[in-house]
């Protein structure tokens, strides 16, 4: 892992740089470097990750005739499944690409989808704007779950006086939880979610944790107001999704061809959908982890997920991606003051936090040990995709990938 910035006085905020990994060793197949967590390489030079991303393509088929026809045998069955109901599956939504896409994809695929938000109060006024406007064209009802804004901040604000690079997880388990319970109530047994292996490759494990004992635990530590409105998925609940009320995720784009600009291009012309400049740039506060947080405390750049998918899938060269690492991280600009006005933090305070010696979920409670335990379990679950493939392949293994 790269050094974080360099912090000099009381008074001079740290500003984010671009990485040079050109002196560093490199997968012989992407750019993940030798200093991404849990990296191995094997004797071509392969990295793990890519050889996690090939596996993948041979079990799904992805983007192969074979994928294609497995997914149309999904859709059939999630439409014999849902007969008699208002709606036959939940789709979340976000306002940015891929999650728009997947909704757009559901209705052409003659489904009756269920949109499922959770507002965490940070969303940027474009992605508000697209999900009315993807809604709207596509006339899907909405379920939505909206935190209130000073819990959201304060279980902000525990992660980042944590020191762990996990500062916006809450919000993921947030959006898994809401999804789930749309489908409850409305007694749907799908949930198509818009994520592509191929199009972000695989985070690894070091760089985000997430599960609902992780979240509740770093709050109590350090939040300052009961959790009341959060809605926080434990381990009682995601076995009560998973395996008693057996609701099934499903994620599409790892089955059939998917390009995201060509995804950008179709939203703007048949829904009037805006880009807002970036991946994850739809939530401020994902935005400021990705381009701030993550860069200056931890020293690593969360888009290396990005150009290294585009890298393996022959989209970017290997010395564009290079390039593009050596750029500052975009981001928008007034974003850190506005972090550091909304959490309530001073300068001092934030350059406080930031020189506290990072830590990781390892240094609090969580379920891992439990996952890891139960990988018989979960991998069971994963072939009926009660559970994503993608949580068995990191969070229940002992080897961090």
């Amino acid at each position: 892992m790269t050094e974080p910035a360099r912090i000099h006085s009381n008074q001079e905020l740290p500003i984010p740089t671009g990485r040079d990994i050109s002196k560093l060793k490199l997968c012989t197949r992407c750019v993940y470097d030798e200093q991404v967590n849990g990296i191995s390489f094997d004797a071509e030079g392969v990295c793990v990750y890519c050889r996690t991303v090939e596996n993948l393509q041979k079990d799904y088929g992805t983007g192969t005739p074979e994928g294609e026809a497995r997914m149309q045998e999904i859709i059939e069955q999630i439409k014999r499944d849902g007969k008699g109901r208002k709606y036959d599956c939940v789709v979340g939504v976000s306002g940015g690409t891929d999650s728009s896409f997947m909704l757009l994809r559901a209705k052409e695929w003659g489904l009756r989808p269920l949109a499922a938000h959770y507002d965490n109060t940070w969303n940027t006024a474009i992605a508000t704007e697209n999900i009315r406007k993807v809604l709207s064209k596509l006339k899907v009802d909405l379920y939505t779950h909206v935190v209130d804004n000073k819990e959201a901040d304060d279980i902000i604000r525990a992660f980042f006086k944590a020191s762990v690079p996990d500062l916006d997880c809450a919000t993921d388990i947030a959006l898994a939880e809401t999804l789930y319970r749309a489908a409850a109530k409305h007694g749907v047994k799908y949930v198509l979610e818009g994520h592509s292996f191929m199009a972000e490759g695989i985070s690894p494990l070091g760089n985000v944790y997430m599960d609902g004992k992780y979240i509740r635990s770093v709050h109590r530590m350090f939040g300052t107001m009961p959790m009341r409105t959060y809605p926080n998925m434990d381990f009682a609940a995601f076995m009560k999704w998973t395996v008693v009320q057996r609701i099934r995720k499903i994620r599409p784009l790892w089955y059939i061809a998917y390009s995201k600009e060509e995804a950008k291009k179709r939203l703007s012309a048949e829904l009037g959908w805006q880009d807002y400049g970036g991946h994850h740039l739809e939530n401020r506060i994902t935005a400021f982890h990705h381009a701030y947080y993550n860069p200056v405390k931890f020293g690593f750049d969360n888009r290396n997920n990005t150009l290294s998918a585009l890298v393996r899938n022959g989209q970017l060269s290997r010395d564009e991606a290079v390039s593009i690492y050596r750029q500052t991280p975009y981001m928008e600009e007034g974003l850190l003051d506005y972090f550091k006005k909304r959490l309530g933090l001073s300068n001092h305070e934030f350059l406080r936090i930031l020189r506290q010696p990072n830590k990781s979920y390892r240094d609090y409670p969580t379920y891992k040990k439990r996952f890891e335990r139960l990988r018989p379990m979960f991998y069971v679950l994963a072939k009926a995709n009660l559970v994503p493939m993608s949580f068995y392949l990191k969070y229940t293994s002992k080897n961090e990938i």
